[in-house]
Formats: structure tokens, C-alpha cells, sequence
């Protein structure tokens, strides 16, 4: 058995953020699939056995059992000595970037590209206001990058494998092309893109492509 088991599937860009940073740091790690669109999350065994949010994804260590993408990859970095900080001014920055990641950027950018790619749109209001959610938060992080390669300082850190988490699935589950509108995104993709370790969300877990209904 690998060191590390992370229950996951290929459309989940949380999963891949913690399926990216096992690949980045070299760990022993295995995925377990989770099959999400069948509704195995919702069960009264999944949320009984394996995590009672109903969620993934879930990283199991030994009898160490974590969920929540910004925990696994704290818990991860500070194991591997790696993607990490040197200072508490640049750890709290990791932190602000991540809780931004979860609170304006992905959250948006993951309800947005659900319903757009795998069940019916939402009302088009609804999906304009959650668009324009994701241009503000998109926006900001342009910004950001225009002056610098990462997301905290020169080197990448368990910040930037949070950001990217869903920003290398295909255009058209978006609707839109995020790289081709925002270039110092698509910069600093590449850039991690580079990194050793670095895998295609649709290459490292399983459930691509998801069975013809």
C-alpha cells in the first residue's frame, strides 16, 4: 500500500490540488476514486467512514485522515519540508491567498464550470452574476501576477497549487478560454506547468472521461 491515499475523481479541481502536491513532492500516494456523479458522497457510509462533510478531497496518512484542499496541503508541505515558507509574514500570506482562493476564487470558479459542463445551467441571471464573480476574482489575480512569477514571492508555494486548482480544465467547460483573457495567469500557469511533478487533473486522478449517459 502507498503512504498516501487521496479519495478523489478527475472533474474535481480541489481534489487536484491535492493530488498536484503529492505529485510535486514526490510522495508514495495512491488515488482512490470516488464517484461523485452517482452520488457516493452523499451515502450514509461515504459520510460515515470516510468524511462526514460528504466531500473530497480526503488524504489518509496512516491513521492521520484530513479533508479541506487548504489543510491537506499545509499538512502536506509541512511534512515534505516543501512548497513552504521561510517567515510568519510570508506563511500568513500563503494563508490570506488560500482563504481568498477558497472564498472568491474557486468556490465561483468551481459552481460556475459545474453547471455550465456537467448538469443544466442555472437560471442566466444567476450565471452572469456567478461570471461576473469570477472576472472580479480573475481580475485581481492578473494583477497580481503582472509584478511577480508567484503567487507569494519568487518560488512557488502551497499558495499557488491552491490557486491553480481549477484553472487547467478545458475552456469550454467555462464557456470562456481564463488564459487567452488574462496573461499573466496564463504566464504563470506555465510556470507551473514546468514543475517537476506537474500532471494534467485529467492524467492523475480517475473518472475522465465520465461514461456517455
Amino acid at each position: 500500500m502507498a503512504d498516501y491515499q487521496l479519495y478523489c475523481f478527475a472533474q474535481s479541481g480541489n481534489a487536484y490540488k491535492a493530488a498536484l502536491m503529492l505529485n510535486l513532492i514526490g510522495a508514495d500516494w495512491e488515488p482512490v476514486f470516488v464517484d461523485f456523479f452517482k452520488g457516493e458522497t452523499r451515502t450514509p457510509e461515504y459520510r460515515g467512514k470516510i468524511n462526514e462533510m460528504g466531500e473530497v478531497p480526503v488524504l489518509v496518512h496512516g491513521d492521520t485522515k484530513l479533508s479541506q484542499s487548504g489543510v491537506i496541503l499545509t499538512y502536506l508541505a509541512e511534512n515534505a519540508g516543501q512548497y513552504g515558507v521561510a517567515t510568519a509574514d510570508e506563511q500568513r500570506e500563503v494563508q490570506r491567498w488560500i482563504l481568498f482562493d477558497n472564498h472568491k476564487f474557486t468556490s465561483y470558479l468551481a459552481t460556475y464550470r459545474f453547471f455550465n459542463a456537467f448538469t443544466k445551467p442555472l437560471d442566466p441571471a444567476a450565471m452572469e452574476f456567478l461570471k461576473g464573480r469570477i472576472k472580479a476574482g480573475l481580475g485581481i489575480v492578473s494583477k497580481h501576477l503582472a509584478t511577480q512569477a508567484f503567487i507569494v514571492g519568487d518560488k512557488p508555494t502551497i499558495a499557488d497549487v491552491s490557486m491553480c486548482g481549477y484553472l487547467y480544465y478545458p475552456a469550454e467547460e467555462f464557456g470562456f478560454d481564463i488564459a487567452a483573457e488574462n496573461p499573466p495567469i496564463a504566464a504563470w500557469l506555465d510556470r507551473i506547468k514546468a514543475l517537476p511533478g506537474w500532471v494534467h487533473p485529467y492524467e492523475l486522478m480517475p473518472g475522465h472521461p465520465l461514461p456517455k449517459v
